[in-house]
């Protein structure tokens, strides 16, 4: 893998555009075909884009959403750090575009969220599995020792 590129937009209030690319020979790597696009739980186990969302810059609460490039997706609400992780049913699921090429993959996530509180505060994050089922882990910031996405430390976007 050469590089990951992340990109956010967020045209209205609550609605998120967000454009991942990864420069990479695609053979070295596990990247799953097309599926029905719907809600599905592990995306986090193979090759997933992730963007957190902390409700309020002083509360623990926060969202996360995953979208794979098999165009599957899950949205999850936290009480707290690791804690109370719930499902979020959308009447408006994400949108997911992905393009191949030999050594670029690029997904684009068009999530309208509006239906959860306004971000305070992102982080933004990839899984990208191998051919040999070996995941690596990318973000914006690695606020512990070892990846945690959901670590407070790693929200650091402000929109």
């Amino acid at each position: 893998m050469r590089a990951l590129d992340a990109h956010l937009q967020e045209p209205t209030p609550g609605t998120y555009v967000l454009r991942y690319v990864l420069d990479a020979d695609l053979s070295r790597l596990r990247i799953p075909g097309t599926r029905p696009s719907h809600h599905v739980d592990g995306l986090w186990k193979h090759t997933c884009f992730e963007m957190f969302v902390r409700k309020a810059t002083d509360a623990p609460a926060y969202y996360e959403l995953n979208a794979s490039p098999s165009t599957e997706w899950a949205i999850y609400t936290f009480d707290g750090y690791h804690q109370n992780m719930a499902p979020v049913s959308s009447e408006r699921p994400p949108r997911i575009r992905v393009t191949h090429e030999p050594n670029r993959l690029e997904i684009e996530i068009r999530a309208d969220l509006r239906g959860l509180p306004h971000a305070a505060e992102i982080a933004l994050a990839a899984v990208i599995e191998d051919d040999n089922g070996t995941l690596s882990y990318w973000a914006l910031k690695h606020a512990a020792s070892k990846p945690d996405f959901h670590h407070p430390d790693s929200f650091v976007l402000k929109p």
